[in-house]
This record gives structure tokens, C-alpha cells and sequence, in this order.
């Protein structure tokens, strides 16, 4: 496994991951319904409320767009942020972490599913989760839990559970697809599974790629150069080498991805893209383009912060992001309620650390 330089760098980049992820969650929480929330109607609530460019968490809605956002938004937005409200994205990162300490690396896909039954409540499960998680109380195994009565096989959920391995894994990006795919198959079918494999590997290349370009370029190599996902995400990377403006780019393959929804895998997957390519490693950019690009934002932001946090570190992370999270994490992970960011950092890195 290649290292980054020394256990320290590795503490506080594994630190910025998490935090990363839970502030980039936060920041899209309260605008994440793609139908609803468009890119142009994102910008317009900014825009209205002063807060472009943003740098910042949301700032309090006028009283006409408070109705149309999720109802979480008062412990999501400036000035009522105090520790992280709970969510499935961060949710499924740590029980992940439960996963690697109880069964270690060579868990297998059913062990997953038994902590899934075991920690976490089936109402806070969604979509293609929920499935799965049906057809493992009624007796089903994988992988027929992932194709049985599930139209949300190819939705972004998967993607969501793979930065523990990207964590435990800094600068193997390989190992960590497989991780990734091994918990993906659980619920998840064709790009629902290349896009936990690329996330899981983007995520290990960041603790030592030279640049977020780099990253992306070889976590690309870790899925099928055929699949959509692949095809999707080097169409955003040629298109950001043209000089093709931010806004342009997400709007060319808006058009081209039409029709698949606004929380497929594939469509997301470019949202993230353009913010980590056009945020150019810049931890607020990063998080401000990506969530403003719409579609399922707080998942995109929880991935889009993840990268940008192991590739500077924590140290570089702006305070106006890390000191409201107030190092406080609220979970539906049964014994993980209120447990310390920190916290799981630590015990991160020592599972880095152990499989070495």
C-alpha cells in the first residue's frame, strides 16, 4: 500500500475526508430535490440572498423559498448549525467503519447486510437500500438482494457507502474498488456498482494523486471504460480541457444524460466531476460548484468534500466549515448518536494503519 509521507499526514487527511464529507452533506441538505432544485433556481435563492459566490453554508431562505426546502434546513444553514444533522450519507460511512473493525477487510457481501439489520433503522433506509434491506428481512441473499423487486439498482446509494474504503486505503485505489464493490452488490447492479468502485478509488487516489485531475484520471481506471459512468465522466473531463466554462459543461451533459433522474448514479457523477475539475482542489470552491450544479446535492457534496478534504488535509479547511460542525456527529447508526468527527478519524486511520 503506497503512503502518503507520515502517519501525521495521514491523520489529518483522513480527518479532512470526514469532514469534508459531513460539511459538503450539510451544505446540499437543504436544496437536495433535483426536480425542484435546479442549478438556476440555486443560484437565484444565492443570488437573492446575497451569497454568490458562495463561500459559506446556506444562508437563511426568504420566507417564499423556506417551503420548498428540505425540512432539516434550520439545523443546515448559517447561524443554526450546531454538530451535524443526521443523514444516510454520512450514516452509511460509519457504519462502514463498523463494518471494517468488526469483520476487518475480508468481510463478506452478507456481513454487510447482517449489520445493516442489526445497526440501522429501515426507515432511514432509501430507495435502492430499502430494497435490498426488504429482501434481507424476508430471507433473501445476495446478489439476489440487489435485483429482486428493485428498480433503484443503478440510483447513487452505493456511491454513497464507499469512502471508507478510500480512507482505509490512501493511494490504493484498486484495493479499494473491491472493497467498494463488495458492499455495493448488496443493493446495487451495473454503473450503481462502477460508481462506488470510482468513488472508493477517488477518494485513495486524493491522498496521493499530484492533482484532483489525477485523481479522477485514475480512478477511472479502476471501472469499465465501456460503461456509461466512464463514458459520462471523461465526456465532463474533455470537455473542462477545452476550456469549456463550468456552467456550460453541466449544461452540455445535462442534455446528454436527460431521462435518467435526478439521482442515477451516472448524472451525478458528472455534477461531481465538474466540481472537483473546475474547484481545482480548492476545498470551498470545490463544495460551493458542486452543490450548486444541482441534482442530488448532498450526496454530492458529502463526495465532492471527502475528496477535497484527504487531498489538503484538514488543516486546510476553512474554519467558517469546521468549527459549527462543533467535531459532532448525529447518527441512526444504533451506538454511534453524538459520537466525536474526530473520533472516527482516529479510529480510521488505525484501521489504515492495521492493514498496512
Amino acid at each position: 500500500m503506497t503512503f502518503v509521507d507520515t502517519e501525521a499526514a495521514l491523520a489529518n487527511r483522513v480527518l479532512g475526508g470526514w469532514t469534508g464529507r459531513i460539511a459538503g452533506n450539510m451544505l446540499g441538505k437543504p436544496v437536495e430535490q433535483g426536480e425542484v432544485w435546479t442549478r438556476d433556481r440555486i443560484d437565484r435563492y444565492l443570488a437573492r440572498a446575497d451569497a454568490l459566490p458562495l463561500t459559506d453554508y446556506l444562508p437563511e431562505p426568504p420566507g417564499d423559498v423556506e417551503a420548498a426546502l428540505r425540512p432539516e434546513w434550520r439545523q443546515c444553514v448559517r447561524g443554526r448549525i450546531h454538530g451535524s444533522c443526521r443523514d444516510d450519507d454520512v450514516d452509511y460511512a460509519i457504519l462502514g467503519l463498523h463494518l471494517l473493525e468488526t469483520y476487518g477487510f475480508g468481510f463478506s457481501t452478507e456481513q454487510v447486510g447482517d449489520l445493516w439489520l442489526l445497526r440501522l433503522p429501515y426507515l432511514q433506509t432509501f430507495t435502492a437500500e430499502r430494497a435490498a434491506y426488504r429482501n434481507l428481512a424476508n430471507g433473501l441473499k445476495p446478489p439476489l438482494t440487489a435485483t429482486y423487486d428493485n428498480p433503484y439498482q443503478e440510483w447513487i446509494g452505493a456511491s454513497i457507502r464507499a469512502d471508507i474504503y478510500g480512507w482505509t486505503c490512501p493511494g490504493a485505489p484498486r484495493r479499494a474498488a473491491s472493497l467498494a464493490r463488495r458492499d455495493a452488490v448488496l443493493s446495487h447492479t451495473g454503473n450503481g456498482v462502477y460508481g462506488a468502485m470510482w468513488a472508493a478509488a477517488l477518494i485513495a487516489s486524493a491522498f496521493t494523486a499530484p492533482t484532483v485531475r489525477h485523481a479522477v484520471d485514475q480512478a477511472l481506471a479502476v471501472i469499465p471504460a465501456s460503461s456509461r459512468l466512464a463514458r459520462t465522466v471523461r465526456r465532463v473531463v474533455s470537455l473542462h480541457d477545452t476550456g469549456m466554462s463550468w456552467e456550460d459543461t453541466l449544461t452540455t451533459v445535462a442534455e446528454e444524460t436527460a431521462g435518467m433522474g435526478w439521482i442515477h448514479t451516472v448524472p451525478n457523477a458528472a455534477v461531481l466531476t465538474a466540481g472537483l475539475l473546475y474547484g481545482e482542489g480548492d476545498f470551498t470552491r470545490t463544495l460551493a460548484l458542486t452543490v450548486r450544479g444541482g441534482l442530488d446535492t448532498d450526496s454530492n457534496g458529502a463526495t465532492a468534500g471527502s475528496v477535497a478534504g484527504v487531498f489538503g488535509g484538514a488543516a486546510a479547511i476553512p474554519g467558517q466549515w469546521k468549527v459549527p460542525l462543533e467535531d459532532t456527529v448525529r447518527s441512526a447508526v444504533f451506538g454511534f448518536d453524538g459520537v466525536r468527527i474526530s473520533e472516527l478519524a482516529g479510529r480510521t486511520v488505525r484501521l489504515a494503519e492495521r492493514d498496512a
